[in-house]
C-alpha cells in the first residue's frame, strides 16, 4: 500500500475557506465525485487544512497507476463541473506547474526508517 501526499492552498479569505469545508463534509461531497475517486483505484483519501494550506493524502494499493487518472478526470463531465466548482476556491502554490492544482509532497522524514539506522 502506498500513501501519497498532496498540498494545495486556498484563497486566503474566511467565507470561502467556510463553505470549502461544507463542501467536504460528509453527504456534501457529489455521489459521482465519490464513485470516480473509488474507480480510480483509490482506497481512502483524507484532507487536513491548517491557516488556507490544503494537505491531502491519498492512499492506493501498490500497482494502482495514479498517473492516468488526471486523463480519466479530464474525460469526466462530471469530475470538471466538480473541479470548477471547487476552483473557485482554490488557488494554484507558488512552485505549482502551469496546470497543476495539487502539488505532490516528497517525505523528507520517517521515524520507522530513522529508528533502524539506529
Amino acid at each position: 500500500m502506498q500513501r501519497l501526499y498532496y498540498a494545495l492552498d486556498l484563497k486566503d479569505d474566511a467565507e470561502a475557506i467556510a463553505e470549502y469545508e461544507r463542501w467536504h463534509q460528509p453527504g456534501h461531497v457529489w455521489p459521482e465525485i465519490i464513485a470516480s475517486i473509488r474507480a480510480s483505484g483509490i482506497e481512502d483519501m483524507e484532507i487536513f487544512r491548517t491557516g488556507n494550506r490544503l494537505f491531502m493524502v491519498v492512499q492506493v494499493p501498490d500497482h494502482v497507476d495514479t498517473s492516468r487518472n488526471k486523463e480519466v478526470d479530464a474525460a469526466d463531465p462530471k469530475t470538471q463541473a466538480w473541479e470548477a466548482l471547487m476552483d473557485r476556491f482554490q488557488q494554484r502554490l507558488p512552485w505549482a506547474e502551469a496546470g497543476q492544482k495539487w502539488v505532490p509532497m516528497t517525505r523528507i522524514f520517517s521515524l520507522k526508517e530513522a529508528l533502524t539506522a539506529l
